[in-house]
């Protein structure tokens, strides 16, 4: 069963092209085939991936207005990892290009339709607003996941997007939920981005995510390089939280088939894939990483990776 899973917040440097990146990267470390697609006119997923934007020559531009298969726009930056459709400046036109189009909500859907059962999870990196561009996103993804920064607007923010949501559930989409609230630039010692985060889990509950992202450096050093967090340091601990995330999405899918199986022969591979990663660290469980976040009572002095910011 294949995935695709919409990135999203109308709030910008909360996380969600970080976020995008890195799982995509962490899915693929556990041997899953990944497509990410770039939504945003910035293109910074586009360059986090090792893709030079203003190189571009075809990309998810040219399957929205042009109507160009998925394989033939996507490319890969690099071996062992994910295809992406990849985006520039020229996607600000397609906004405009589409409001005169028929079925304009429809465009990435129809596309993906095609190629969703040759990966097992497509990611959606969608710009900082709501636009016909996010609106083509939630139409064509099974959920959304929200990278909620620890922090005074967080809330506010989100209870406009999950209207959003709703509303695209009773007009267009019927199927689409709520993948989860991922807390990122966490930090314990900070005494809002606990409340805050407590605040999260007491309106949300099971929506909200195990797994927390902690401000790390070297989380921010990565996209300079072109390279995600796997790539440039698998050992941090904002790869380490990127993992534990992933094995919490791949675990509820895992649950999902094994709820809906009849068979057998459909339960075993679900429990394969959720329990045998090729990335030894992809088995730690949230908790487990949890343990390396900051604690939230603790009076240490930070370290420099413990108080740089991420960046996306």
């Amino acid at each position: 069963m294949s995935r695709i899973i919409a990135i999203a917040n109308q709030k910008g440097g909360v996380g969600k092209t970080t976020t995008t990146v890195n799982l995509s990267a962490a899915l693929v470390s556990m041997n899953k085939r990944v497509l990410l697609i770039d939504l945003d006119p910035q293109g910074n997923a586009t360059m986090g991936c090792g893709i030079d934007k203003h190189e571009v020559e075809k990309g998810i531009f040219d399957v929205l207005v042009d109507g160009m298969s998925v394989n033939e726009a996507q490319q890969k930056a690099a071996e062992n990892t994910c295809a992406v459709l990849a985006a520039n400046s020229d996607l600000t036109a397609a906004e405009v290009e589409l409001m005169d189009m028929d079925e304009r909500e429809q465009r990435l859907n129809n596309a993906l339709q095609l190629v969703r059962q040759d990966y097992d999870f497509i990611l959606i990196d969608c710009p900082p607003s709501l636009n016909i561009l996010t609106l083509n996103a939630f139409v064509a993804a099974d959920s959304v996941l929200v990278p909620v920064q620890c922090e005074y607007y967080a809330l506010e923010g989100l209870s406009a997007l999950l209207e959003t949501v709703e509303g695209v559930r009773e007009s267009v989409n019927p199927d689409i939920e709520i993948e989860g609230l991922l807390r990122t630039m966490y930090d314990g010692r900070n005494k809002l981005g606990v409340e805050v985060s407590a605040q999260l889990i007491e309106h949300f509950g099971e929506q909200v995510f195990k797994t927390v992202v902690p401000r790390n450096v070297r989380l921010a050093e990565a996209p300079s390089h072109g390279l995600s967090i796997m790539e440039y340091d698998n050992t941090s601990r904002g790869a380490l939280a990127y993992l534990a995330l992933a094995g919490e999405i791949v675990r509820k899918l895992a649950r999902a088939v094994h709820s809906v199986a009849q068979t057998p022969s459909l339960v075993e591979p679900a429990a394969d894939s959720a329990d045998t990663p090729s990335t030894e660290v992809a088995n730690l469980s949230s908790a487990e990483v949890a343990d390396s976040l900051p604690s939230t009572a603790t009076t240490d002095q930070p370290s420099l990776n413990d108080t740089e910011s991420v960046n996306g």
